[in-house]
């Protein structure tokens, strides 16, 4: 299933259930069967009752799950402590080479690892209040490489933040203001969603890199995005793209 099926499936769910178990299949399509989503500092009015905030929703393997919150391991996680630190996506792998962690942080990983999280990584989400969310993506194998799938996972992360905010917040009877975008903003927004650099952007538009930089950047104020992810996430799901 490629980005624009995603996004169709979910534009046709209606609970928070039914949308990450489309998150979840997607993923373990990408090789990465273990999924979190959390809302880091502040509480999501919709989540899935089985765990404490900061989890909204999670499926991980069971007795890893009561393991870690029955020793409310969210508090000590280095994934959890050091998103809000992140403006992009990381591997969990490379935490250690960045920061120097606590033995409790160590802990938490080694365990993760034996409980059967072997390789991950996690997409920070910021919302325009300040809001940090993030989805994590784990595989039990230990031959997976987070590394070659970080783009299509970051890109899927998004695109489930935007549809679930959709169904946590629902907009009261269609009535939101409707977003508009130039069509040279709609052109540079295409090839972005495409994975092309801003270079690349404008040899084939034929223009120039601060002329694409600044037709993107005014697609994202107009989408209410932080990063090119996320303002490609939510055009897709509004059918601009």
């Amino acid at each position: 299933m490629d980005l624009f099926s995603f996004t169709e499936c979910a534009n046709k769910t209606h609970s928070l259930r039914a949308l990450f178990d489309l998150l979840v299949n997607r993923a373990t399509e990408e090789g990465f069967s273990e999924v979190a989503y959390g809302a880091l500092n502040f509480v999501e009015p919709l989540r899935l009752a089985e765990y404490p905030p900061p989890t909204v929703a999670v499926n991980w393997p069971p007795a890893w799950c009561d393991r870690y919150f029955k020793r409310k391991y969210h508090t000590i996680d280095p994934v959890v402590r050091r998103t809000p630190m992140h403006s992009r996506p990381f591997l969990w792998d490379q935490l250690a080479d960045h920061y120097q962690l606590r033995p409790d942080e160590r802990r938490v990983l080694d365990e993760a690892r034996e409980a059967g999280l072997k390789h991950g990584m996690s997409v920070p989400l910021f919302g325009p209040l300040g809001q940090v969310s993030m989805v994590s993506f784990a595989s039990p194998s230990d031959d997976a490489d987070p590394q070659n799938r970080i783009g299509h996972l970051s890109a899927l992360a998004s695109l489930f933040h935007s549809a679930y905010g959709e169904i946590a917040r629902p907009s009261s009877g269609g009535c939101g203001k409707q977003i508009a975008l130039s069509q040279r903003e709609i052109s540079c927004m295409r090839w972005v969603a495409e994975g092309k650099s801003s270079w690349e952007i404008g040899k084939i538009l034929g223009i120039s890199v601060n002329t694409v930089n600044f037709h993107i950047k005014n697609a994202m104020r107009k989408l209410g995005a932080t990063t090119r992810i996320q303002a490609t996430a939510i055009a897709i799901r509004l059918n601009i793209l």
